[in-house]
């Protein structure tokens, strides 16, 4: 017998539309996810009242509300959780609204099933949604909506989280947004494998040729179709490059229409109101890892908290990396996968695939959201494959958060040590200058690619080792052509500063 306080998941849903097609609705957020939390209540196949058993619901914040100066041209709800709830009829006893993060989800899963063996809930809900598509294409034909919603009841708001996300000095110089950050780490491995521009965009390429694949076939895929590595690689009009060095079609997708949802419940529960054993997937490892700030990591081309994750998820279970027989590795960009194989050895072409969903190019970054669809994605093969494990990796931040999850129908052991666990790296961060004039030698950099103007951002390191970023001054051209190269790395910079105090690098006498 399994232990009534085991916590298992018992239902999975996904919901989502593309603009323009059949049965296509214009939905909101909140009714994405209300149709995606009803789906994964269907799922389950009770007999009983899975909805009106849920006594913890936590969403996961959408774009427009990940961020205090994020616009909401069609209004928003007040209370997301409770919005959701509503829409199933379901009225939690508690109510989250989770912190910005692609980790969040997976993070919960172990949250959540602790209270669940621990005895404090029993039924508990994870939902979220993104309708970034819809929302663009009304604006685009000047159509209004109105989505807000007053919804009463207590709610935890758990914050945006952001200072775990945005650091002040890069947001100076323009790597604010998550892409510039990533393609700064990105070039820093690049640099690392001795690599051109065009090598290592080909690399890019052959990793997300086969999330191509499984994009194009699934129903829930923003971009369903099948790509080659040469032409993800190829720098055309249509598939420009956006920050140095990633083309269009390889950074994460935001404009999709796309909700999922997990149920979790205790087996004695999920027994109550007669779920099928046959539906239960058990939990067998959830571990969450923070790294340190960007300009604090001691090798900008690796995140040890990912790999500290996984490891240790894997050591709960006791089981090896070739063990797990379903992969899916958080892809808002190539190096967080790259991340992972490289040191699991993994191989590009795994028979297995690195991802279940399609990844977020292809299937669709859907926010802080993605990783639910993967769990969804996950619980729905090991219900096919009896006794294999499913493993996600759940990644947040500019690299900087991580959460794994492994699952299997094989049953879990709660009962003594919950394996939901938090492990610090212990890593020792490196101070960033007090004073950044003087010189810096360039560790890592990319060029954003604006419709007016290119940026170039660097980091780097004056001479007592500590860290330094700022903008390239692309105005002196024999700083632009270092930048514009590709190969900059290791090149002395003289710093000033402008008006704004931002730190301005010219390539330096010698």
């Amino acid at each position: 017998m399994i232990p009534g306080n085991t916590p298992v998941i018992i239902g999975v849903g996904q919901y989502s539309e593309r603009v323009g097609e059949p049965g296509y609705e214009a939905l909101s957020y909140m009714d994405l996810a209300g149709r995606a939390l009803q789906a994964a209540i269907k799922d389950a196949g009770a007999a009983g009242d899975v909805a009106g058993s849920i006594d913890t619901l936590a969403a996961i914040r959408q774009f427009e509300i990940s961020r205090p100066d994020s616009p909401s041209p069609f209004g928003r709800t007040d209370n997301p959780p409770r919005s959701i709830a509503q829409r199933v009829g379901a009225n939690p006893k508690r109510a989250i609204l989770e912190k910005t993060g692609g980790n969040g989800n997976q993070r919960l899963v172990g949250e959540l099933a602790a209270e669940i063996a621990s005895g404090r809930s029993e039924v508990a809900a994870i939902a979220g949604s993104e309708a970034v598509s819809t929302v663009r294409n009304l604006l685009e034909k000047g159509e209004k909506r109105d989505w807000s919603e007053h919804v009463n009841g207590e709610i935890e708001d758990r914050g945006y989280g952001l200072e775990q996300i945005i650091e002040r000095e890069l947001l100076a110089h323009g790597a604010g947004r998550p892409i510039a950050g990533y393609a700064i780490l990105e070039n820093a491995r690049r640099r690392r494998l001795g690599l051109s521009l065009d090598e290592y965009r080909h690399h890019i390429g052959e990793l997300f040729a086969p999330f191509t694949r499984i994009a194009a076939n699934n129903p829930h895929s923003a971009s369903p179709v099948e790509r080659s590595a040469d032409e993800l690689a190829a720098v055309t009009a249509r598939n420009r490059i956006v920050a140095e060095p990633y083309t269009r079609m390889t950074v994460s997708r935001d404009q999709v229409n796309q909700a999922a949802a997990v149920i979790i419940a205790s087996a004695a529960k999920a027994r109550e109101l007669g779920v099928p054993e046959e539906k239960w997937v058990y939990i067998h490892a959830v571990t969450s890892v923070e790294e340190l700030p960007v300009l604090a990591r001691p090798d900008l081309s690796r995140s040890p908290a990912a790999i500290l994750s996984l490891e240790c998820a894997l050591n709960l279970v006791g089981r090896e990396m070739n063990e797990m027989a379903y992969l899916d590795f958080y892809s808002c960009f190539a190096i967080p996968v790259f991340n992972v194989i490289d040191h699991f050895s993994i191989s590009q072409d795994d028979r297995r695939g690195l991802t279940l969903t399609g990844g977020l190019p292809f299937f669709g970054g859907a926010g802080n959201n993605y990783s639910t669809h993967a769990i969804a994605e996950a619980v729905g093969r090991c219900r096919a494959d009896r006794g294999a494990y499913a493993l996600v990796g759940a990644n947040g931040g500019v690299m900087g958060k991580y959460a794994t999850g492994i699952y299997s129908t094989e049953p879990a052991d709660w009962s003594a040590s919950p394996p939901f666990n938090e492990p610090e790296t212990g890593e020792e961060g490196i101070p960033y200058a007090s004073q950044s004039m003087g010189r810096a030698t360039v560790e890592s950099y990319t060029i954003n690619h604006g419709r007016d103007r290119s940026d170039a951002i660097f980091i780097g390191r004056n001479a007592a080792g500590e860290r330094v970023c700022g903008n390239a001054d692309m105005s002196d051209e024999p700083t632009r052509a270092l930048f514009e190269s590709g190969d900059p790395f290791g090149a002395k910079l003289a710093i000033t500063q402008d008006e704004h105090r931002r730190n301005i690098g010219r390539l330096a006498s010698i």
